[in-house]
């Protein structure tokens, strides 16, 4: 983490930290890879669903917590300004007001059950990860490629490495079970701007991180469960 701590902060400085860490990604993935097989059965179990927009990924991380027969907490890495902690609407504090988001919240919140905890954590995920993973805990994160969009919006320019490379080190013998849901964008054309090329390539790698890690991985087409990785969801 000190050499995250580093990082210069002009744009070039950045960048040329930014191309070193993909490097070193390689060899922390390949040693990542092998203690989390060792781990094996002394960690909880891990899955990733991925999926488009209106894919049910959500849904389908609910039911299977909903199935799981444990405690379950919700880690949400939105919150649109004007909507309160119980769903309610609430001063935007200057903030614009994203009512469409605040709609899409609602939602969410609404199909949930009202005794699963909620704790709402756009940046750092890590930390939320630990503090709330127990055994005979199920914890959904929903989602990864908007907690993404936060830190590369972040004023900080160091904070996105950094709080990717704890989460990925977090994974390791996190007691529990774990559900990440997250939006698999990158099968069209690659975009335009170098923000959305940025996004596209961190959300790529990420995912694939997280299938090296994950006991299943699941890929939601129109509902229905694609099973890349592990068991058959139940």
């Amino acid at each position: 983490m000190r050499e995250m701590e580093k990082i210069r902060q002009t744009p070039e400085g950045r960048e040329k930290e930014y191309r070193e860490c993909r490097e070193r990604r390689g060899d922390e993935d390949q040693a990542g890879n092998q203690a989390g097989n060792q781990a094996g059965n002394q960690a909880g179990s891990q899955t990733l669903i991925l999926g488009g927009v209106r894919s049910g990924k959500s849904r389908l991380a609910e039911r299977l917590a909903r199935g799981s027969g444990l405690e379950v907490v919700y880690i949400a890495t939105a919150r649109a300004p004007g909507i309160d902690e119980n769903g309610g609407e609430e001063a935007c504090d200057g903030e614009p007001c994203d009512e469409e988001l605040r709609r899409r919240i609602a939602r969410h919140r609404a199909r949930r059950p009202p005794e699963w905890g909620l704790v709402e954590e756009p940046l750092a995920l890590a930390d939320a990860l630990t503090a709330h993973a127990a055994p005979g805990r199920c914890l959904i994160v929903d989602c990864l490629t908007l907690w993404l969009t936060n830190l590369l919006l972040d004023g900080d320019g160091t904070r996105l490495a950094r709080e990717r490379g704890a989460f990925l080190e977090s994974l390791q013998g996190l007691p529990g079970e774990l559900l990440l849901v997250s939006n698999e964008t990158n099968m069209g054309i690659i975009p335009l701007g170098a923000l959305s090329r940025r996004f596209c390539d961190e959300a790529g790698e990420l995912h694939q991180d997280l299938a090296q890690r994950c006991s299943r991985v699941v890929w939601m087409v129109a509902g229905l469960p694609q099973i890349l990785k592990g068991d058959a969801v139940p």
